[in-house]
């Protein structure tokens, strides 16, 4: 009942914020008390569901036995009311003997009025349509199994469903329930003796977990155990050598303090050198000199005794925190699932596969479970999804965020270890959705445009074999843009491409629309000396532009490397701005504090990022030369996902 009431809340603010003339329908979902999925209900919500006016009754009865100490009071009384003795089911009321004959007098159209007992449960005495709120339903829908009425028929939802009349569904499944009922009664004894073995098996179900438990905890007191006794040893030999250590810098400190005046050595010293005895004074000097002599060697090389490092001692423990993560039951009948990291992949949503390696035993569901990590919290606790597929679609995750994930199977009430955990990036800002312009700077005679406006093709084709003659340095005439069919103003945004590998060259990246107005109008005549490929714009004025924002960044990619332009903070040698191309590109625009990223999206790896001048509004922008092809990073969606699995 709380859960309708939060509903019906919900759905009241909900009307109250939508326009009839919305495009986006009102839809209102309610959880099934028998499988807990979400069901659909709408427009209307729970107003276009029956109310169960035999339940109800039923409820009520139960709830008047109850309450039989509780007295209901008279509704028409003045204070202080009266105890009620009857209710009128068509006043909705409760009377007392006396106020019911004042407001039901005999001769009236109140006195045919229908009354009952005293209750609280005032059921209307005709059931009406919840779809036509003034009719009352008179037909039964043996397809949807619900009663319907003559509008509903006519032209409503049930136009095409055979229904027949409400007394005669009354008549057949009256008849039914009474068949299934008289059955129940008669396998009385059979229900009886079936509650004995369950009885049974709860109990030695009980014993069973009981002694599981037991098992358990005696293998977790024998590792405990192996634990102690490591840690006992170990503990024991660092204390051992840190005994000898301190030992051996307290001598050679005891040592050195006799270094010092009036004290041990040098005040022994001292006193020899007091002898007049000249024999005597020989016969001590020698060895005491030896000794001094020794005393002042160490004092020139002085080296410590012992070390203070314990690097010795640290104790590896990773492969055995791997393994006890590992620790599950054993079991024979499910095979552990394993999550494909090249299937798997994070984009606009997270889309994780798995599967069975061995392929023997496979499960018949799945629970997928996952977690953020976080440096501040790092025991997050798991979310679980329950999962009939080998793969499943997460859409609440946050950006610029890793993320856990681990699978287990089930086979019905088998269930295999947990996979081993599998850690993903979210890509670093939510993603932007555009498609390519085929309007603003495209060129039908280079480019080829698919219909779905998400790939690109340059031709290299007689066009530029025509033009052959004017050029007089090694490179095509022009670069072909292309440009998204939306613009950022403000905000964090990523996207994401893929660069056919035989492609020539590709640019990519970000410009405003008043730069993309100027190559577009104004293209450059790039045979040049002066214009420079790698950098996008004049190369005599390149070293003057690395430290302040461009109203554009295009890097080069093409013969499947990847082109990191130069910079004055970096080495500019070609060794290391040539890099491997990925296979998935990501751009990463932060138009609010004016800079841009270039990933590898695959891995959410940062390439290269620069300021930009976002003063205007950007644009995803592109270049093509020679053959070549761009595809734009196809968003994950539940019903593409669920499309693949049906094929």
């Amino acid at each position: 009942m709380d859960k309708i009431d939060r509903i019906n809340r919900a759905g009241m603010i909900n009307y109250s914020g939508w326009k009839r003339n919305s495009l986006t329908p009102r839809t209102t979902t309610f959880p099934c008390p028998g499988c807990e999925h979400d069901i659909d209900l709408g427009e209307r919500g729970i107003n276009g569901l029956f109310r169960n006016f035999t339940l109800e009754t039923i409820v009520e009865r139960y709830r008047q036995a109850a309450r039989a100490a509780t007295a209901i009071m008279c509704d028409l009384c003045k204070p202080p009311p009266q105890e009620s003795t009857k209710s009128c089911m068509d006043c909705s009321a409760s009377y007392c003997n006396e106020c019911f004959k004042i407001y039901h007098p005999w001769g009236t159209v109140k006195a045919q009025h229908e009354y009952v007992g005293p209750t609280t449960n005032f059921r209307p005495k005709i059931l009406m349509c919840p779809e036509h709120e003034m009719e009352r339903v008179n037909m039964y829908c043996e397809l949807c199994r619900r009663p319907v009425c003559h509008l509903c028929k006519l032209g409503g939802n049930h136009s095409n469903h055979r229904v027949t009349t409400i007394s005669s569904a009354y008549k057949t499944l009256k008849e039914k329930l009474s068949k299934d009922i008289d059955y129940l009664i008669g396998k009385e004894s059979q229900v009886k003796s079936q509650i004995s073995e369950l009885n049974l098996l709860m109990k030695e179900t009980e014993c069973n977990g009981e002694r599981a438990k037991e098992e358990a905890t005696s293998h977790f007191d024998k590792l405990f155990e192996v634990l102690e006794e490591k840690k006992s040893s170990i503990i024991k030999a660092i204390d051992v050598s840190k005994k000898l250590r301190l030992d051996k810098f307290q001598t050679q400190m005891e040592e050195y303090q006799g270094l010092l005046e009036n004290n041990g050595l040098v005040g022994y010293a001292q006193e020899v050198l007091k002898e007049t005895d000249q024999s005597c004074f020989v016969q001590t000097a020698k060895q005491l000199h030896l000794r001094i002599q020794k005393a002042t060697e160490s004092l020139k090389t002085f080296r410590p005794a012992a070390q203070t490092s314990f690097e010795d001692y640290v104790v590896d423990a990773s492969k055995q925190e791997e393994l006890l993560g590992e620790l599950a039951f054993f079991s024979n009948g499910v095979d552990i699932p394993e999550i494909n990291e090249e299937q798997s992949k994070i984009y606009n949503k997270a889309l994780i596969c798995w599967h069975h390696p061995e392929k023997k035993n496979k499960a018949d569901s799945y629970i997928l479970e996952y977690r953020k990590i976080s440096r501040e919290e790092e025991m997050l606790t798991w979310n679980e999804i329950e999962v009939h597929s080998t793969n499943k679609v997460i859409s609440d995750l946050e950006s610029n965020s890793s993320y856990a994930f681990r699978v287990r199977g089930y086979k019905g009430s088998v269930c295999s270890p947990c996979s081993k955990e599998v850690i993903f990036h979210t890509t670093p800002a939510p993603v932007f959705s555009f498609l390519f312009d085929e309007k603003c700077g495209y060129n039908n005679e280079h480019l080829l445009l698919n219909l779905k406006r998400d790939r690109v093709d340059s031709r290299a084709g007689f066009s530029l074999l025509l033009a052959a003659e004017r050029i007089q340095v090694g490179c095509y005439t022009s670069l072909d843009y292309i440009i998204g069919d939306t613009g950022i103003t403000k905000g964090k945004h990523f996207w994401a491409l893929r660069v056919e590998p035989y492609s020539y060259m590709v640019k990519v990246g970000v410009a405003s629309n008043d730069k993309l107005q100027e190559w577009l109008h104004n293209p450059r005549d790039i045979s040049s000396p002066r214009y420079e490929q790698d950098s996008g714009h004049d190369s005599g004025s390149e070293d003057t532009c690395f430290d302040s924002a461009q109203p554009f960044t295009l890097v080069t990619v093409g013969m499947k490397k990847f082109f990191v332009p130069k910079s004055p903070t970096s080495s500019n040698e070609p060794e290391n701005r040539v890099l491997p191309m990925p296979t998935c590109i990501g751009i990463f625009l932060d138009y609010d504090k004016g800079k841009v990223g270039f990933y590898d999206a695959d891995h959410m790896k940062c390439l290269y990022e620069r300021q930009v001048d976002c003063s205007g509004t950007m644009y995803p922008a592109f270049a093509l030369m020679g053959s070549g092809g761009i595809q734009l990073e196809e968003p994950i969606a539940a019903k593409y996902l669920e499309y693949q699995n049906d094929m």
